[in-house]
């Protein structure tokens, strides 16, 4: 089995790293990236195949917007396999631009679910317009259905962590993200919800990735102003 063959390789148990990686190698498509979502915090990216599937999974959880969120909320498949469809622009204007700017043409996002539990996403990307057929697209969800068994078997902290790299960088990764939204709320005097979104906005409004401007927070490099635009922010010296 591809999946197991891909743990073997890493010298680990079967991680979602290795079922984002096996489906890479058996679907018509380039990159694979996996977040873990919630409804009641922020959601974080645990793994991703290559630099742009890790930049897609990044865009979404910053902007609030796109195929994973959407396939997250509703719990059903999203698929689009053109990305310059007047549909897909006019449903995410500001995911769907700079997705096409980092290399991807269409996007799967399948949801991980079994019963009423829904631990995340995962998403596949071509760098070309891409229509699954119907054994393609079985074998996606089968690919889902597998990473949603490895996470909620690894408790998601023992997931093979993001990239290739050890769990304790995603342990310390959202770790650094929840302990930054937790400092804005004592910065705006708003709720854990509304900084996390803070978070996000200052992120996508300067360009910068969701892990590194938590990190300026956290280092107290970065202060957050009550009085200012929800996306700006003070620069410490």
């Amino acid at each position: 089995m591809l999946v197991a063959e891909q743990a073997a390789r890493r010298g680990a148990r079967v991680g979602v790293v290795d079922v984002c990686t096996a489906a890479v190698a058996a679907l018509p498509v380039n990159g694979a990236g996996l977040s873990a979502m919630s409804r009641t915090g922020p959601s974080h990216p645990l793994c991703s195949t290559d630099d742009v599937s890790e930049r897609l999974e990044e865009l979404q959880l910053t902007l609030g917007e796109g195929p994973c969120v959407d396939a997250f909320l509703h719990g059903s498949a999203v698929l689009i396999p053109d990305l310059v469809t007047h549909d897909a622009q006019d449903h995410w204007m500001v995911f769907t631009e700079a997705a096409l700017e980092a290399g991807a043409r269409a996007v799967f996002a399948l949801p991980l679910q079994i019963g009423a539990i829904s631990p995340g996403v995962l998403d596949l990307y071509a760098r070309v317009p891409v229509r699954l057929n119907a054994e393609e697209l079985a074998d996606a969800l089968a690919f889902a259905d597998l990473a949603t068994l490895v996470l909620l078997d690894a408790r998601i902290d023992e997931t093979g962590g993001p990239r290739g790299g050890p769990a304790e960088e995603l342990g310390a990764y959202r770790a650094e993200i929840d302990q930054a939204s937790g400092i804005l709320t004592v910065q705006l005097g708003v709720g854990i919800e509304e900084a996390f979104v803070r978070l996000r906005a200052h992120a996508f409004a300067r360009g910068r990735r969701l892990a590194d401007v938590a990190a300026d927070v956290v280092a107290r490099r970065l202060r957050f102003s009550p009085d200012a635009e929800p996306d700006q922010a003070d620069d410490e010296t």
